[in-house]
């Protein structure tokens, strides 16, 4: 018969898991760059079947949603974090109304638990619970699109600087501004290079010029550099401007801030890390102190 003992240890380990499962991520890592190019590329959009019935659930659910409920709901929608993402509108809303829906059930199925311990709550506690946990975890899409695009945006960044270099040793070697960019665009088969291709085909097939159509894409999904690149290349192909050395050069601008952005970061870890070794040290000094101070106060 399980005694109260073994119910108390298993619903320790059950909240020790949950906390655990929250600090593994909301922790910062560093990410694969191959699990991130192919989560981000073309095997993002297309996922197993059963994923893919998910997906399509949580879409329906989000068009339903947006039919129905009132516009002034989806409040901070991150617009072009979804659209770096390629996540589409009906599938985000789906994706928080099934993190509010968990909301509302966590806390009432943690108060039937404590009950069966003889812990029981009054209902005003569960309710203002799921009421507020549902509040919080609506936002938690809103954090994820935000922070998978942080990385996707600096994933981005170290392939447009390999795309620039590209374009430049193309101008050099006497290829036209579209040829050149074009030509870069199809070097590669990573997800930057991909969106790239598919923006510089659009601008061919609609008569638009590459680069307002880059400039486009840049004002988009809120990408400063490849705005400049955009610039740069509208120089190259309206005026005739040699530009190898000008894309040379943002090419290693690029590269300088993304080193100096990643020491920043190492240095701000290190120094997150002194924290827990201070904290360590202050313990074996009380556990050396202890015995001595209880003994004096006990000659007291």
């Amino acid at each position: 018969m399980t005694t109260g003992l073994q119910i108390m240890l298993l619903a320790g380990g059950l909240v020790g898991l949950g906390v655990a499962l929250l600090v593994l991520r909301l922790a910062p890592a560093q990410p694969d760059l191959v699990d991130a190019l192919a989560r981000l590329g073309s095997a993002r959009a297309t996922p197993t079947p059963a994923a893919g019935d998910r997906v399509r659930g949580k879409e329906r659910l989000g068009t339903w949603a947006m039919r129905v409920l009132p516009p002034g709901l989806w409040t901070r929608t991150p617009h072009r974090e979804l659209a770096l993402l390629r996540i589409p509108l009906a599938r985000f809303y789906g994706d928080k109304l099934t993190f509010a829906a968990l909301g509302l059930l966590i806390p009432p199925l943690l108060a039937w638990f404590f009950g069966l311990l003889g812990l029981g709550f009054p209902v005003v506690v569960p309710a203002f619970a799921s009421l507020g946990l549902a509040a919080v975890m609506f936002f938690v899409p809103n954090y994820n699109a935000i922070d998978d695009a942080r990385r996707a945006r600096v994933e981005f960044s170290r392939a447009l600087s390999a795309y620039i270099e590209l374009v430049a040793l193309e101008r050099n070697n006497g290829s036209g501004a579209r040829q050149a960019m074009e030509a870069a665009a199809a070097s590669g088969d990573s997800w930057v290079f991909t969106r790239l291709a598919e923006e510089l085909a659009r601008s061919r097939w609609s008569g638009l010029p590459p680069w307002d159509a880059l400039r486009a894409l840049a004002q988009e999904l809120g990408l400063p550099e490849l705005d400049d690149f955009a610039d740069i290349m509208r120089l190259s192909g309206e005026e005739g401007a040699g530009v190898y050395n000008s894309l040379r050069a943002r090419a290693s601008a690029m590269r300088s801030a993304m080193l100096t952005d990643e020491v920043a970061e190492a240095n701000a870890v290190g120094e997150r890390m002194t924290l827990p070794g201070s904290l360590l040290g202050v313990i074996f000094m009380a556990l050396l102190v202890a015995p001595s101070l209880l003994r004096m106060l006990g000659s007291t």
